[in-house]
């Protein structure tokens, strides 16, 4: 496993260099530059501005330069945050954004896993057709929906939480952006698991079980449960990147200072290399929890072999 895991590692290199240059020149082939939405500026100062970024040079001269300065681990700078690197922004933005992405992904899991076992257990029930249309709920409404209807709720009716905003060390102000970002993928779980549930429940080493008197709650624990969580494993990596999609929109409705509030900053004020800073953060994120999903699932399922 170990083998595996260096070659895949080894893998996520060129991967995140397709990523980079596809970006670079999209980024740059998209109309407008990052200084055209400035007041009218004098040539002579426009000419000045263009000099010191670089972007006076032919666009292959400008991919060496950003190419050797991110082997070196430098991102470059903000054209339009002037007082911070694009390093520095995602140092200050990436802590919120993991804060806010992981609670949610974990919140998911532990609600959606035991929801699913649940509706499993008392197939075609009323508790089961309850627990399914609320997932399907949580599916179909997007957080950019959730977000300003918890809002209307819990801010300006209730006055429980603040609406937006941020203030650093209080959850109060992550309470409704978790939330939000947490319905659709534990909808999913929920779904998956029930789905996972009913068919290891009739499998044959289940039955045998039940057959010679095996309580129900050690038969779900001990062996249903983790050939059940197959498809769940499955959908990790589609459900962080579902997160941090979800993350780009509601960190700018609630006013969050991460990353995803950047990256949508960066793309209208066509930012460079903003945009291509949380691009390679982003990337990088979803192989590693790619990597981590394919040893899951091996130790879910031990009849995997992982192959380098």
């Amino acid at each position: 496993m170990l083998r595996y895991f260096l070659t895949r590692l080894a893998g996520a290199v060129p991967t995140l260099f397709v990523i980079v240059t596809i970006t670079f020149f999209l980024v740059r082939a998209a109309p407008g530059g990052p200084f055209d939405q400035e007041q009218t500026l004098p040539p002579q100062i426009m000419a000045n501005l263009q000099t010191a970024y670089g972007l006076d040079q032919p666009i292959w001269t400008q991919y060496a330069r950003y190419l050797r300065a991110l082997a070196h681990g430098d991102f470059g700078p903000s054209f339009k945050y002037k007082d911070f690197s694009v390093t520095e922004l995602i140092v200050q933005g990436f802590p919120v954004t993991l804060e806010i992405g992981a609670t949610a992904m974990v919140l998911a899991l532990l609600l959606g896993v035991p929801i699913g076992t649940f509706a499993a257990l008392h197939r075609n029930s009323a508790a089961d057709y309850a627990a399914m249309s609320l997932a399907v709920v949580g599916i179909a409404i997007p957080s950019f929906v959730v977000l300003p209807f918890l809002g209307l709720v819990f801010g300006i009716y209730v006055h429980w939480l603040p609406v937006a905003g941020w203030e650093p060390r209080s959850m109060r102000y992550l309470v409704l952006p978790i939330a939000a970002l947490t319905l659709p993928p534990l909808g999913v779980i929920a779904r998956l698991t029930r789905a996972g549930m009913l068919e290891v429940l009739r499998s044959d080493f289940l039955r045998t079980a039940a057959a010679k008197g095996l309580p129900l709650r050690i038969m779900i624990w001990r062996h249903a449960l983790r050939p059940a969580l197959l498809p769940v494993a499955s959908y990790l990596a589609p459900a962080v990147a579902s997160i941090m999609t979800g993350s780009l929109v509601v960190e700018s409705i609630a006013g969050l200072p991460g990353i995803g509030r950047y990256m949508v900053q960066g793309a209208l004020n066509r930012d460079y290399t903003l945009v291509l800073g949380m691009v390679i953060i982003y990337s990088t994120l979803l192989i590693v929890m790619g990597l981590f999903v394919d040893l899951l699932y091996a130790w879910l399922d031990p009849r995997v072999r992982l192959h380098p």
